[in-house]
């Protein structure tokens, strides 16, 4: 199932995943816009839709194993899996450094497709492709629900996101929500921001 960029943005419309205030990004940057995949992911028929953008898009790429960062990627990654039919793992972090945890490993050449629900300056993401490396295996490319980066962001490998779009972020000493100064600062991911 093939949808239209308008169609992915309805279905955050619909599902209030847009959210509008003053956020606090995992970057460390403000933004007064942000995507909480969560509220799509929340459905699994949207799931569904919004991940075969990109197992349509990889299927007929080489591909072991998908790999997600917990914990927005890790129903991402599990859904685009199960469409491929491969297996399906994810990285966390244990005193702030992405690793495998639970058993996971990966093998010397096996072949990874890494998933993220959001990409605004592929902090993660570059994080779970560092493991991959290390590991000996081999990233094949990286999906994402939402690119923030309006394709700015180049992680060396094929990379397709359901929706690309610019969302403008601030660095703190120039948001001007804060001048403001009438809508607090949330952090509303689930990765703390030091």
């Amino acid at each position: 199932m093939s949808l239209t960029d308008q169609q992915i943005f309805d279905i955050f419309i619909k599902t209030n995943a847009l959210l509008h205030g003053h956020f606090l990004l995992t970057s460390g940057r403000h933004s007064n816009q942000y995507f909480q995949c969560a509220k799509v992911l929340q459905y699994p028929n949207y799931t569904s839709e919004v991940c075969s953008v990109l197992s349509e898009y990889f299927r007929n790429f080489d591909i072991d194993t998908v790999i997600a960062p917990a914990m927005g990627g890790i129903i991402v990654g599990y859904e685009v899996a199960r469409q491929l039919e491969k297996r399906s793992i994810f990285t966390e972090r244990e005193n702030n450094i992405m690793t495998l945890r639970r058993g996971f490993t990966l093998l010397p050449d096996e072949k990874v497709l890494v998933c993220e629900d959001v990409v605004t300056t592929g902090g993660s993401v570059f994080e779970v492709i560092d493991i991959v490396r290390n590991s000996g295996a081999k990233v094949i490319g990286v999906a994402s629900v939402v690119d923030r980066s309006n394709g700015k962001v180049n992680f060396d490998y094929p990379f397709k996101s359901a929706l690309q779009l610019e969302a403008v972020s601030y660095s703190p000493d120039e948001c001007p929500v804060c001048v403001e100064g009438k809508i607090p600062l949330v952090k509303p991911g689930s990765r703390k921001v030091l």
